[in-house]
This record gives structure tokens, C-alpha cells and sequence, in this order.
């Protein structure tokens, strides 16, 4: 019985430990950047993307300054593994009354361009 409330143990931990982290931005994250103007023809649109943060161990404020800068970073990662380096059009269609009050996860969706 002490084996099984052991590995339970572990098993516990591990879910809250991977929960609580927030998105890191990655290297190639790092090179993608938020544009306010609709890329130019210069550039090509490669898709939409969609960053999220859970929030149900960290809360809506989270430990790196927000549940919505890790929403953005995991959209800046994915707008890099995609081969993009600008992101336009961002929305937040997770922000709502309730998101007011219960930690929902974070979202934020983008078109990802690659532009020279």
C-alpha cells in the first residue's frame, strides 16, 4: 500500500508542477513580433495561430506579469515553429465576464506573416 500512495504522490506533483509553469518564450519566439498594420504585400500570410496559459494553478495574474503574456509567448512560439516573424490581428476570445472570476485558461489568436 505505501507504494501505491507513493507513485500517487509523484504522479500529483508532476501534474501540478506541469500546470503551473507558464509559456516560456523560446529563441526563435523571441524573433516574432506584434504588428498593430496589416502586413504589406511584401510579406506572406502563412496562417493563424493560437497561443493559451492555463490558469488553474497560477491564476489569472500568474508569476511572469500576467496569464496573457503567456498566452503570448506560446502564440510568439507557434507563430516561430511555423516559420513566421510577425504576428497581426491578435484577439483574446477567452477574455470574458467569467474569465473575470474563475481562472480559465488564456487565448490568443493571430495571423502569423513572414515578412522580409
Amino acid at each position: 500500500m505505501r507504494v501505491k500512495f507513493s507513485a500517487g504522490m509523484v504522479a500529483a506533483v508532476l501534474l501540478l508542477a506541469g500546470c503551473s509553469n507558464s509559456n516560456q518564450l523560446t529563441a526563435g519566439g523571441q524573433s516574432v513580433r506584434f504588428v498593430e498594420e496589416q502586413p504589406g504585400k511584401e510579406c506572406t500570410l502563412l496562417g493563424q495561430a493560437t497561443g493559451e496559459q492555463s490558469n488553474w494553478f497560477a491564476g489569472q495574474n500568474g508569476e511572469t506579469g500576467g496569464s496573457m503574456r503567456g498566452a503570448a509567448n506560446a502564440l510568439r512560439n507557434q507563430a516561430a515553429v511555423m516559420g513566421g516573424n510577425v504576428i497581426y490581428g491578435v484577439s483574446s476570445p477567452s477574455q470574458n465576464l467569467l474569465s473575470s472570476f474563475v481562472p480559465t485558461a488564456s487565448q490568443m489568436v493571430g495571423q502569423v506573416y513572414k515578412c522580409p
